[in-house]
């Protein structure tokens, strides 16, 4: 892999799973195969598990994580080429991107959307500026569309609790939120879903909140949730903003609420969340505490996600 943004940089969705499930069943495998190597992790927004995981999955590659909160820590950047910076940006991304690409040999960077203009958002504006300029390998720590370390982790959960012959029924349901998010980790989970191929998988959701086609491309929309959940394996409970009236709050529902009631319609599904998550307005309490719940398997398994794709760039490299 050259770099890793998308399912579009990974060759085999199953291969790399391998590698991931390998990398947890002997993490130090390849402990010299980063040796000298350094990761940068440039953060413009918060992270818990992306960061710490990341971190973790380097040392057992043997290389060193150097982790720089440019939106606390650095210069204003500016994103846009052939601009006059006589307002509140310090240094174009082209300097910034290229110097760090003298310091690392691969990048990783996390952006979030501002979630005021679609356009914007959805052409990776800033992430595409990184790509660009650094000159080394770019990961995505999560940009304005997608999650892929977190999606690639979803994958290797499912893979990891399912042992039938036949296909396992994934359902991705919509939940409550307080605030408006964006559709970055419900985007890459059917994309990643859709790129698998060894799912039933279903997205639920209340009218408005459709995802952009290009990412939920050929999963089955129900809108009923009670009627998707029916006979599901493993339930992925997510909020986010609407898509069509872009970064908008439309529904509220408690109903849509994961509970116990809602967990009896299923076939005893495995309950996941990507985190963090607001108990008792997106899964409930007895949930999340139930025998069902995998969210902290889930999310240990970042750290196989990530050193499987550092290992595969590094390889790449060679």
């Amino acid at each position: 892999m050259k770099q890793f943004i998308s399912t579009a940089d990974v060759p085999s969705v199953p291969r790399l799973v391998d590698i991931a499930l390998n990398y947890k069943a002997d993490p130090f495998r390849d402990k010299e195969l980063g040796k000298n190597k350094t990761v940068g992790m440039i953060f413009l927004n918060p992270s818990l598990r992306t960061r710490l995981s990341t971190q973790v999955a380097a040392r057992n590659l043997g290389m060193e994580a150097i982790v720089f909160n440019i939106d606390k820590e650095g210069w204003a950047l500016e994103m846009n080429d052939g601009v006059v910076m006589n307002g509140n940006t310090t240094e174009h991304v082209k300097e910034a991107a290229a110097v760090m690409g003298q310091y690392f040999d691969i990048l990783a960077i996390r952006t979030f959307p501002g979630l005021k203009n679609k356009e914007e958002d959805y052409t990776e504006k800033y992430i595409n500026q990184f790509i660009k300029y650094a000159g080394v390998p770019v990961v995505s720590l999560e940009s304005a569309t997608l999650h892929p370390l977190q999606s690639l982790t979803d994958v290797i959960t499912i893979r990891e609790h399912w042992n039938q012959p036949r296909k396992p029924k994934v359902v991705m349901t919509w939940a409550p939120h307080v605030k408006a998010l964006p559709q970055a980790v419900p985007n890459s989970f059917a994309q990643w879903m859709n790129a698998w191929g060894e799912a039933d998988f279903v997205i639920t959701h209340p009218e408005g909140y459709e995802l952009d086609e290009k990412f939920s491309g050929n999963a089955r929309i129900e809108y009923n949730q009670d009627k998707a959940l029916q006979d599901a394996d493993f339930v992925y409970v997510k909020n986010w903003s609407s898509y069509r009236d872009y970064g908008k709050i439309i529904n509220t529902d408690p109903s849509w609420t994961f509970t116990n009631a809602k967990l009896a319609l299923t076939n005893s599904a495995k309950v996941m969340h990507c985190l963090p998550v607001r108990r008792n307005v997106v899964i409930a309490d007895e949930v999340l505490d139930g025998p069902q719940s995998i969210v902290i398997q889930e999310a240990g398994n970042r750290v196989w996600a990530a050193q499987a794709v550092l290992s595969e760039i590094l390889k790449a490299k060679v």
